[in-house]
């Protein structure tokens, strides 16, 4: 006997950079999650007479049997969200992404499925942290009923989804029309603060006319994965969320605010006969702009050999590009760390009169911020490393 099926209004959210979340805290992580969804996401589904269907980890799904009730359900979770979060330090932060869809279901006791369920998924990937997003469908069925507003973000291919989906944007004008002071969904929205060296090694792109070539791509990109993590004070994305993103037409900037990370390295193998290039680039994920990029060429008589030569140049010139990023990067409250960093970037320079100036500027400025910041003593020791260093 078939599954049941249904007309069901389908809510899918997950948690912005859960991982470098996870990553940083993970004990702290989880139970601000769980509190978040016990204080103020289920009982606002009870209100609006939605159920969970099942709670993915990082996120949950809900149904409702009302489009309009799952519209402002979302538009309530995130108001308390922004409410909630005002007193964390940013990179503490947990901020939701929404898609919502109606759609036609199959109906099983614990979960649901559909199209109508994957094109809500593929909806809430796209819209930034704080976000709402919704189809058009969405859109059609709630416009006369809800003073919100929305936002036509124009018709975009997702993945797995044959035809383009519609897809717009939720403000919340609702406040402005009573006069409130509560937050609007467009204002929600908080910038996460990525980890200074955080980074996402992309899987590498195979360029060859050979398929089964595919797997000395993938191997660069996990040995690169893991030779990253082994430097100081990085934070690298898992090789498993980073090749979620295998063949998907998305934007540097989204991954970025997806991953909750700085930069992105990408590239491209090609091999022709026994010999195989390997294309890296290094992009700043905030601005989109290319800091990097190198050539590598090999001979293919010891491919494992060659694999271990790219991987050591490449995790060698990225670490004194990313430390040389980060130490031009303008912080307005600048800390122990930036000292750190500012010291290396000076050592990793030719030794001459200037740049040993610099690092000693740079010390003493830290010097200053420190005594000035009591904060900040904790980790005195770390701005005298530098200067020690660098001599």
């Amino acid at each position: 006997m078939a599954s049941p099926r249904r007309l069901a209004a389908i809510l899918a959210a997950d948690v912005a950079g859960y991982s470098r979340l996870m990553g940083t805290d993970e004990e702290g992580t989880h139970e601000r999650l769980k509190a978040h969804l016990q204080e103020l996401v289920n009982p606002k589904i009870a209100e609006h007479r939605g159920r969970v269907v099942k709670n993915t980890g990082d996120g949950f799904l809900a149904e409702f049997k009302s489009v309009v009730d799952a519209v402002r359900c979302a538009v309530e979770v995130q108001r308390g969200m922004a409410e909630r979060n005002a007193d964390a330090r940013p990179e503490k932060r947990i901020e939701f992404r929404i898609g919502i869809n109606l759609g036609d279901v199959i109906v099983e006791e614990h979960d649901i499925f559909g199209d109508g369920v994957n094109v809500a998924a593929r909806l809430e990937a796209l819209a930034e942290p704080g976000g709402i997003y919704v189809s058009r469908m969405v859109r059609d069925n709630v416009r006369d009923k809800v003073v919100y507003v929305f936002e036509d973000l124009g018709e975009q291919q997702v993945k797995n989804i044959a035809r383009p989906v519609r897809v717009y944007r939720v403000s919340d004008r609702a406040a402005e029309v009573a006069g409130a002071t509560v937050p609007s969904v467009s204002s929600i929205s908080q910038t996460v603060i990525a980890p200074r060296l955080s980074i996402v090694v992309l899987p590498f792109t195979n360029l060859s006319h050979v398929p089964d070539q595919q797997y000395f791509a993938d191997g660069i990109t996990e040995d690169l994965t893991t030779e990253l993590s082994r430097l100081e004070n990085m934070f690298v994305i898992s090789r498993n969320t980073a090749f979620t993103y295998r063949n998907q037409p998305i934007g540097t900037k989204q991954i970025g605010r997806e991953l909750g990370v700085r930069y992105v390295l990408e590239g491209s193998v090609r091999r022709l006969g026994n010999q195989v290039r390997v294309n890296a680039q290094l992009i700043d994920a905030e601005t989109d702009a290319h800091l990097w990029a190198e050539r590598f060429d090999g001979d293919t008589e010891d491919l494992f050999m060659l694999q271990d030569e790219v991987t050591r140049r490449i995790a060698f010139a990225l670490d004194v590009q990313l430390i040389n990023a980060e130490a031009t990067r303008k912080i307005d409250d600048p800390d122990a760390l930036d000292c750190i960093l500012r010291g290396r970037a000076a050592e990793a320079k030719p030794p001459t009169r200037d740049t040993y100036a610099e690092a000693i500027a740079g010390s003493s400025e830290h010097w200053r911020l420190i005594q000035d910041l009591p904060r900040r003593r904790a980790s005195w020791q770390m701005c005298w490393w530098v200067g020690c260093s660098i001599k």
